[in-house]
């Protein structure tokens, strides 16, 4: 062996440990926490898509309706949409955040 190749040679194994160290924490991990099913995150999906579209079309409706009730065009809903719409949004962030705390504090 050359000189620079002794050199590199604790370094390297060093290198090597900790990567076989991280890959078994890694594997015990997921072992222990298993990935959601197919189902699991259909129904995770659905139910963020749910939380923006209710909102944003119950204020679409609120509008229309407060639309026609004084006569104006789209005084009142492209505002009550855009409001619904933000809400929406708003809520999804907030489950989707619990939804990580939950798990990571289990």
């Amino acid at each position: 062996m050359n000189e620079p190749d002794k050199l590199n040679a604790p370094i390297d194994s060093e290198r090597i440990a900790r990567a076989a160290r991280q890959a078994s924490s890694r594997e015990r991990l997921a072992r222990n926490e298993p990935e959601p099913s197919l189902g699991s995150r259909l129904g995770q999906i659905g139910i963020l898509g749910w939380s923006i579209v209710i909102p944003t079309l119950l204020g679409l409706a609120i509008g229309h309706w407060l639309d026609r009730y004084f006569g104006t065009r789209v005084f009142f809903s492209a505002p009550l949409l855009m409001v619904g719409a933000a809400f929406g949004l708003w809520s999804a962030w907030k489950w989707m955040h619990r939804q990580i705390r939950s798990k990571h504090h289990d």
